[in-house]
């Protein structure tokens, strides 16, 4: 392939200029004016624009740990952890970890930084007919940007309600409460709970900020919450605002997005160890359940905990990746990225069932009577119900609810995303080859992968990943809030959610292949360019690089 007249002298780097003799250089090439050889210039020239780095290391570290670390770890690690055996689960989920999890976040990493791409331009390095795949993760991540960005905007309705003396899910005078509301503080020692008996926390959640008590079900939605529409609005806007200039803002915006959630869960860390009964939730967290270990179910909770905390195959990592110098240490940002991940999880372990040892002693019930919900209602409920009872409400209210924003924030910048996975793990390992990525690694860092990390991506990684889809469409998850058991067609709705983003994959490998010239494409964005000079005069010759000579 002849290039000519592209390159300009601000896009060349000499790599090497010695002096060549006649004899040296075996004659001159055809066309070459006649004369003796004086110089080899070897350059490379890019015709891609120049893509921005980060400005400082912390600033990608920072932007990686809070995308993963996020509002999993917080609710839903705990309630995980105690469900499937409690200590006895940090076993499975440590070997999912080491063997799943942690492999392809490092692979993500890797390829982001060598291919400085992101997740639709980087096949074209690796196997463009698997383009789609590119696709497929950026409709996902525009439904996963719905679903985090609504719970935020929850989030903040609560962090606004809490500037006031008194906190409005703390009394059963509202307009929006039912005879079932029982203000049982720990000073009520008088007042008996009831499994009739609903809290002003749980009223506040369920009639004045979804208002479910409004319609009779999905077939029947209602009118829409201003309130909560003007909250998601504002969510947007500031998510807009942190990422709408590229890594230069959004390398400023985690300084604060992702340490804060660390200063506040440290603060109610030892606020929580304080409290009456701690010890019981503690107990409870952490007291091991070996006999659970041999149900399906704890290794399928521990597969998909992992995966959907380290958050591999959203595309987030390549991306953040690929503004790294070319010659960063991934695999170190890898394994200490993960590690954080991992001990936050356990950490907010200890944050949630230290408030619910003390609410179990408060309502004078079991730990699991008072854990025995799930998802947003453990925040937006039990924590806020306990918070309600402390001293200085309304200042540990303000700092949960904006720590809750800011994990959302940070996870912005379900099975569908994992069989997109499983065919890039596929597409990386098995077409681009474990050896080619292996060689890609050592040219940026010095050292190739061991042969863990070879192993791991060729095989363990798929039969993790297929595990998790097989399980999935084996025992599909009961979709109920609370007491309201969704209806089957919305089970449909999801599946088809979920199907129009992984078709994507094969509708692209069809569109590929049918524009394709002769069964085969040729694209090139690299190029290397050999001016030789003699006495008379120079010819430059421009041809594609090799991949030796793509990370100088």
């Amino acid at each position: 392939m002849f290039v000519s007249g592209w390159h300009s002298a601000s896009s060349r780097r000499s790599l090497s200029e010695k002096e060549v003799s006649p004899r040296e250089g075996g004659g001159p090439p055809l066309g070459l004016p006649t004369g003796g050889l004086r110089t080899l210039v070897v350059q490379q020239t890019n015709l891609d624009r120049p893509r921005e780095t980060w400005s400082k290391k912390m600033d990608f570290l920072l932007s990686v740990i809070g995308y993963a670390v996020d509002l999993g770890n917080v609710w839903r690690f705990p309630y995980i952890c105690y469900q499937n055996g409690g200590g006895a689960f940090l076993l499975p989920y440590m070997l999912m970890a080491v063997f799943g999890g942690v492999p392809l976040f490092y692979m993500e990493l890797a390829l982001g930084q060598f291919h400085r791409s992101g997740c639709i331009s980087i096949w074209k390095h690796i196997c463009p007919i698997f383009k789609g795949i590119g696709f497929a993760i950026c409709i996902i991540a525009l439904y996963i940007a719905f679903y985090y960005n609504t719970i935020m905007a929850w989030a903040l309705y609560y962090f606004l309600a809490s500037f006031q003396p008194t906190l409005p899910w703390t009394t059963c005078t509202n307009p929006w409460n039912t005879n079932h509301c029982l203000r049982y503080l720990s000073t009520d020692s008088n007042l008996t709970w009831t499994n009739t008996s609903t809290s002003p926390a749980e009223e506040f959640y369920t009639r004045q900020v979804l208002q479910v008590h409004l319609s009779p079900g999905l077939h029947a939605l209602g009118s829409v919450s201003w309130q909560l529409a003007l909250c998601l609005l504002l969510i947007f806007t500031v998510v807009y605002f942190s990422i709408w200039k590229g890594v230069k803002t959004s390398g400023k915006v985690v300084w604060v997005t992702a340490t804060f959630p660390y200063l506040v869960l440290l603060v109610l860390l030892i606020r929580g160890a304080t409290l009456p009964g701690a010890w019981r939730g503690v107990v409870f967290y952490l007291k091991p359940d070996w006999g659970k270990l041999l149900s399906t179910t704890v290794w399928i909770d521990a597969a998909a905990q992992i995966f959907f905390s380290l958050g591999p195959g959203f595309g987030v990592l390549l991306a953040f990746a690929s503004y790294n110098p070319f010659h960063n240490n991934c695999y170190r940002d890898a394994l200490v990225t993960s590690s954080v991940n991992c001990l936050t999880s356990f950490l907010s372990g200890f944050v949630i069932f230290t408030v619910l040892g003390y609410m179990a002693e408060m309502r004078q019930v079991g730990v699991e009577t008072v854990a025995k919900d799930a998802g947003p209602s453990l925040l937006f409920i039990i924590y806020a119900e306990a918070i309600a009872n402390m001293p200085a409400a309304t200042f540990f209210a303000i700092i949960f609810f904006l720590m809750i924003i800011m994990l959302g924030l940070d996870s912005t910048v379900r099975p569908a995303v994992i069989t997109v996975v499983f065919l890039e793990v596929i597409a990386v390992s098995w077409f681009y080859g474990t050896s080619r990525f292996c060689s890609d690694v050592h040219m940026m860092l010095g050292f190739s992968p061991g042969l863990f990390w070879k192993v791991c991506w060729v095989a363990i990684c798929p039969i993790f990943l297929l595990f998790i889809i097989v399980s999935f469409l084996a025992f599909p998850p009961e979709v109920k809030l609370f007491d309201y058991l969704y209806p089957p067609w919305t089970t449909v709705l999801g599946y088809c959610i979920g199907v129009s983003s992984f078709i994507c994959v094969p509708a692209y490998m069809v569109y590929h292949l049918a524009t394709a010239h002769n069964g085969t494409e040729t694209q090139c964005h690299h190029v290397v360019c050999v001016c030789v000079c003699g006495v008379g005069g120079s010819v430059t010759y421009c041809l594609p690089a090799p991949p030796v000579l793509l990370g100088w």
